[in-house]
């Protein structure tokens, strides 16, 4: 093998070398099925490329020329059967599309036993007649290719957002699978095998990042179906009934602790004044930011929850008198207002300045309810942050003079 075709497989082998070892961190630090699944996909499929080369030939020259023949005529297809399976389940499988799913399930089932027959015969076959199973091994090889290639723009016709990037890593593909069968048959020059190691290595970083994708949105999803029952997604914080047995806890403990109690509610009234200039869901980034700022400031010993999206709900007790109190909830209404930085669509910073309202009740733990409680802090948060609203030109509906910190 030339010196320039050793180099060239050479820098694509170790462009899979890195893939592969992103996909094992991967593993490491997920362990799920599905990083096991782009782990294995990446070595049985990178290494019948990297068969098709030549390079273990050049590199080890005493190795027995019937086993590579029979890796060369079943491996290919093998990693094709593996692979669109593994698009299909990418793709949500059954509960997503009933009939992409029977289509890449039961067509990479029907590619194995063509495979293991492919290998039978590679173990059987003369040398001399060799090219003729390779080329039987490159037609039933770019099948799973053109299948795979179908199911995932039917995805993203049915609208997948990754799955049209899928469709692009395939067409990748098949010229990656059309490369690598025409340097086996001795058909490429130099500059088709640059080609052929550039669509694989392509093809290979786009299938490891839409996968690694793929896996950190279920991971995702998965940590938000595990998520404690009344908790805000965003936060993490108690809401809704959660929070009520949480702030009827504190009065409890106050009551037995014989200490005084108080209610703080801090209101955000701007909380969606970005969202027609910068895009929905920005509310979350300042909702994540206000209630690390706040539960930064109450301490842990303060139960902090989110009675809406607007209201955060703050129980202080145990040591705090009123004095200290009152002195608690003015630094937390004045931290939760310093300015901050969140970003929009296109991940452009984006200023904000929250506009914090804050109401504060004095309760006897004993007897408080804390609907009511919570409700008083409330009316009165909401009236500090209406007195605190800067005045709007009445024509154009603009801030006509800065609001003033919380």
């Amino acid at each position: 093998m030339p010196t320039t075709e050793i180099a060239v497989w050479s820098a694509m082998l170790g462009g899979l070398l890195t893939l592969a070892a992103l996909a094992l961190a991967d593993v490491v630090r997920g362990r799920n099925v599905g990083a096991w699944r782009n782990l294995m996909f990446v070595l049985i499929t990178g290494a019948s490329c990297v068969l098709m080369t030549g390079l273990p030939e050049a590199f080890f020259p005493d190795l027995p020329a019937r086993p590579l023949m029979v890796l060369k005529a079943g491996l290919g297809p093998l990693a094709g059967a593996m692979g669109l399976y593994f698009v299909g389940t990418w793709l949500g499988g059954a509960r997503e599309d009933n009939r992409a799913h029977r289509l890449t399930a039961f067509g990479g089932a029907l590619l194995v036993p063509v495979a293991v027959a492919l290998m039978a015969i590679g173990s059987q076959i003369d040398q001399a007649h060799f090219h003729l199973l390779l080329l039987a091994s490159a037609v039933v090889n770019m099948v799973p290719v053109l299948v795979a290639l179908w199911v995932a723009l039917r995805a993203a016709r049915l609208g997948d957002p990754l799955a049209r990037w899928m469709g692009w890593a395939l067409v990748c593909l098949a010229f990656t699978v059309l490369g690598h069968y025409l340097n086996g048959f001795e058909q490429l020059g130099v500059g088709g095998q640059l080609l052929t190691a550039a669509f694989t290595v392509l093809f290979f970083l786009m299938a490891s990042m839409l996968g690694l994708f793929r896996n950190r949105q279920l991971r995702e999803l998965a940590r938000l179906s595990r998520l404690e029952q009344g908790a805000d997604p965003a936060t993490g914080l108690p809401t809704g009934s959660a929070l009520l047995a949480d702030v009827e806890h504190a009065f409890w403990r106050a009551a037995r602790l014989q200490s005084e109690c108080s209610v703080v509610c801090l209101y955000v009234s701007n909380l969606y004044e970005l969202a027609e200039s910068v895009g929905p869901g920005v509310e979350h980034q300042i909702l994540v930011t206000l209630a690390a700022r706040i539960r930064r400031t109450a301490g842990f010993r303060c139960m902090v929850g989110l009675y809406h999206p607007r209201c955060f709900v703050v129980v202080l007790s145990a040591n705090h008198e009123e004095a200290s109190a009152r002195a608690t909830a003015a630094r937390m209404a004045l931290t939760a207002s310093h300015p901050m930085v969140v970003f929009d669509e296109q991940r452009e910073r984006q200023p904000f300045r929250p506009r914090v309202g804050l109401g504060m009740v004095s309760v006897d733990p004993a007897s408080a309810t804390p609907m009511e409680a919570i409700n008083e802090a409330e009316r009165r948060a909401l009236a500090m942050a209406v007195e605190n609203t800067p005045p709007r030109d009445s024509e154009h509906g603009i801030v006509t003079q800065p609001a003033p910190l919380g």
